[in-house]
């Protein structure tokens, strides 16, 4: 069962709770399911009942309580623990893995795309800085795989009337974007816009559209890098200003070139390309990929099963908190989940491959589709030969 599946079936429990009078609220149009927090159990948590708790005039553990034999009589939903104040923690039955291999290998990049922007306009302002210039062109990319279309636009900020480095709402008006071009904007103020004089002639209002909310615009002012990154080339020096949260200020240095353990942009990278590797090796055996559930004592492959379950929450959080950085710490843990992982997966000395190593295989390939399309979204190469 993958996150969207059980979404649904956290939906069908509350709409089963109300038509049988348990429950006196509106079905939700979506449940949000994530990998348990700290302190939680299984393999994925839902806050429904913390949502639905102050319109059903209840705690959120009684709600929790409601809903908790409605999710546990579910199809592919094994137990369901309540923690907390009222979190449903649930874990899958049989066939969970294996469903969430086949829904990577059926959308490929389009993994983890969801409609929570669908239609709408994110209007993005930053100023001349190379590092909001590359987290605007990130962002523009992330928005797009929710359905939404990000417009970026530059403002001018005058030393004296510094605002605070991070993220606000609030109003702009328009410019453009280009990484080539940002380290040269943002050490030259000769190259920006010149201002206008006058408004463009606006179209006249369509009456489809007189009624829909102005879009929020946001104001992306990361904390700038101390030094100029494009020394480090276009990988590193992305991944040196993406990684960091935003207030955090970047560390340019040449650390994000060594091929190390301690790098997290090696680690991400090379286990892509060890998920290549194990592609052509198993060919060489005869061996293909072809999901199927992973045993709980494998090492690595409850996190990676979850890694790559959670990937479209990921997504959606970074869309919607317009936070890059979160989905290149995510990017991190699912490449160690692989790495972890990867000597489970072909057959050792004289073993003859099997239907729990086309499994593995499977799982493997399903984290190197992941990691690729996470690192695209990055603006991030992902060779299969590293």
């Amino acid at each position: 069962m993958t996150p969207v599946e059980l979404s649904r079936t956290v939906l069908r429990a509350v709409r089963r709770a109300v038509d049988e009078g348990e429950l006196s609220v509106v079905v939700p149009v979506r449940a949000v399911v994530t990998p348990p927090g700290p302190g939680g159990c299984g393999d994925y948590a839902t806050n429904i009942a913390l949502q639905l708790a102050r319109s059903a005039g209840r705690p959120a553990r009684q709600v929790a309580e409601i809903l908790r034999p409605h999710l546990t009589r579910s199809e592919g939903v094994a137990d369901v623990a309540i923690t907390g104040p009222g979190f449903l923690n649930i874990r899958l039955g049989g066939g969970a893995g294996a469903s969430l291999v086949r829904e990577i290998q059926r959308r490929r990049d389009a993994y983890g795309h969801g409609d929570i922007l669908a239609g709408q306009i994110v209007p993005l302002r930053i100023p001349y800085d190379i590092r909001a210039e590359v987290v605007a062109d990130t962002l523009v990319r992330i928005v797009a795989t929710q359905g939404g279309r990000a417009e970026v636009h530059h403002i001018h900020i005058h030393p004296s009337r510094a605002e605070p480095a991070g993220t606000e709402f609030s109003r702009a008006e328009p410019a453009g974007t280009d990484l080539s071009q940002a380290k040269t904007a943002g050490n030259d103020p000769s190259h920006a816009e010149p201002p206008r004089t006058k408004a463009p002639q606006a179209d006249p209002p369509r009456p489809d559209r007189l009624h829909r909310p102005h879009p929020q615009t946001t104001t992306l002012r990361p904390t700038p890098a101390p030094e100029d990154p494009t020394p480090l080339g276009p990988d590193a020096a992305r991944w040196a200003l993406l990684h960091p949260a935003a207030h955090d200020r970047p560390r340019i240095s040449a650390d994000h070139l060594l091929q190390r353990e301690s790098n997290p942009l090696f680690r991400v990278r090379y286990a892509h390309a060890r998920t290549r590797a194990l592609t052509r090796n198993a060919a060489a055996l005869g061996c293909t990929g072809d999901p199927g559930d992973v045993p709980e004592d494998v090492p690595g492959g409850d996190e990676l099963v979850g890694a790559l379950g959670g990937y479209p929450a990921v997504l959606t959080q970074a869309a919607l908190h317009r936070a890059p950085d979160r989905l290149a710490r995510h990017l991190v843990t699912t490449a160690d989940a692989l790495l972890a992982f990867q000597h489970t997966v072909l057959p050792l000395g004289d073993e003859k491959p099997s239907a729990a190593h086309r499994a593995r295989l499977a799982l493997a390939e399903a984290a190197g589709t992941v990691l690729a399309g996470g690192l695209s979204l990055l603006g991030i190469s992902a060779p299969d030969y590293l």
